[in-house]
């Protein structure tokens, strides 16, 4: 258990869950935060809150590490953008190779963001669910991207911050496995019946893997994963 504070970037999504269940694991405190953009799965605002009291009522271990949740307002992000997260528009390949779901600079602002929030609140270690083993090829999800991210913040608030992103390096279904080792079959209901990660911000169908659309990437991500892992088709997880 180390006695650092953590700030966790937390969506409502299956891999900010994680992410926050992984941080109640190995810190004495922590703290959320989550960031009202625009976004047009506005849904998973209402998830995190029910994710939060889920963890408190279910965990009591982790509740009492559990502290103050925080909302960011970062509307002029959404202004500023053209995606399909931010528009009501089809979810397609752009002309640069990505898809129209990346917001140019958007976990640039978050982790700073938070990092300001955490310079407040005497907190040095930020969490966040970058991953670019299962990844649509977004730059801000890249390794390279957040430690150099977690230099220029540390130089600039003059305070080491660590930037940790425990899903680097894991796929969707060592993802659930990594949440069935955290919190056990409890931990994996949670995610499944709480969080929220379908693009389309779809409720009304219910899978095995959780509610969405079924359709889009991110809904297709999750339950290809979640299928691989059922199958015991998770990898092994990299050293902690």
């Amino acid at each position: 258990m180390s006695p650092r504070g953590a700030l966790v970037l937390f969506s409502g999504g299956q891999d900010s869950a994680t992410c926050l269940a992984w941080a109640l694991a190995r810190c004495e405190r922590v703290e959320t935060v989550g960031f009202d953009y625009g976004q047009r799965h506005r849904v998973e605002l209402e998830a995190r809150q029910n994710v939060l009291r889920e963890l408190r009522a279910g965990f009591p271990d982790w509740a009492g590490r559990l502290g103050h949740d925080h909302m960011v307002d970062l509307a002029v992000l959404g202004q500023i953008s053209d995606t399909s997260l931010t528009r009501d528009t089809e979810i397609r390949m752009a002309a640069d190779g990505l898809p129209n779901t990346f917001v140019p600079g958007r976990n640039l602002v978050f982790l700073t963001m938070a990092a300001a929030l955490a310079y407040r609140r005497g907190l040095d270690v930020i969490v966040g669910g970058m991953c670019e083993t299962d990844f649509s090829g977004y730059p801000d999800c890249r390794d390279d991207t957040i430690k150099a991210l977690q230099v220029a913040v540390s130089l600039g608030m003059a305070r080491r911050f660590l930037f940790e992103t425990p899903l680097m390096w894991i796929d969707k279904a060592q993802t659930w496995q990594l949440a069935e080792d955290l919190g056990g079959a409890p931990l994996v209901d949670l995610i499944v019946e709480h969080t929220h990660t379908c693009y389309h911000g779809d409720r009304s169908r219910r899978f095995e893997w959780g509610y969405g659309c079924g359709a889009c990437p991110a809904c297709e991500l999750r339950a290809r994963g979640f299928r691989r892992w059922r199958a015991g088709q998770a990898g092994p997880l990299p050293p902690a």
